[in-house]
């Protein structure tokens, strides 16, 4: 019946809230041009990778090709339509500052990855093209194995990044036309 407490009005707001929030996000992310990334088509049906056989960036490029791309991966360099050579991989530590004592404070990660991509007549598509990734890291003594730990996941972010910018260079190359 009749109540002397005021009615709750907390339930229908946050309602409105849980539908309005969401559906505002979708239409602003839609209306900005944002898309999911999707399948990158390369220009290649098949191709060789012509890494070293434990290389992780190796082994996350081949994992790329597979899952987002239409490319298949070919075992035979004389089978693929396409080989993509890794000419080097290098990867570095830079003091980057020094405190009052001389220590480094900051250190400068670079990760260099230098590649060509030939056809199956082994004309180059893509000349040798370096690419590089670079990140900032602090460090302190007494947090050694936490900043350790970073190193090492900052080095994996920079392959990803390797990755996909090797993957956006080999999805624009033009492939020379087919000759009679």
């Amino acid at each position: 019946m009749w109540s002397s407490r005021p009615r709750d009005r907390v339930g229908p707001a946050i309602g409105i809230g849980a539908v309005l929030g969401p559906s505002l996000l979708v239409l602003c992310l839609g209306a900005c041009g944002f898309t999911l990334r999707g399948t990158q088509q390369l220009p290649f049906a098949t191709i060789y990778l012509n890494f070293p056989p434990n290389s992780p960036l190796g082994t996350e490029l081949a994992r790329n090709i597979r899952t987002g791309t239409s490319t298949q991966i070919e075992t035979n360099a004389t089978k693929a339509a396409a080989a993509l050579d890794l000419i080097g991989e290098n990867r570095d530590r830079q003091v980057l500052t020094l405190d009052a004592q001389g220590r480094a404070i900051e250190y400068t990660l670079r990760d260099r990855l230098r590649f060509r991509l030939r056809d199956a007549q082994g004309r180059e598509v893509i000349e040798p093209t370096e690419l590089q990734v670079q990140r900032q890291i602090s460090y302190n003594d007494s947090q050694r194995l936490s900043k350790e730990t970073e190193e090492a996941m900052l080095y994996r972010d920079m392959q990803t990044d390797l990755v996909q910018q090797l993957l956006r260079r080999v999805a624009a190359a033009k492939p020379y036309a087919a000759t009679d």
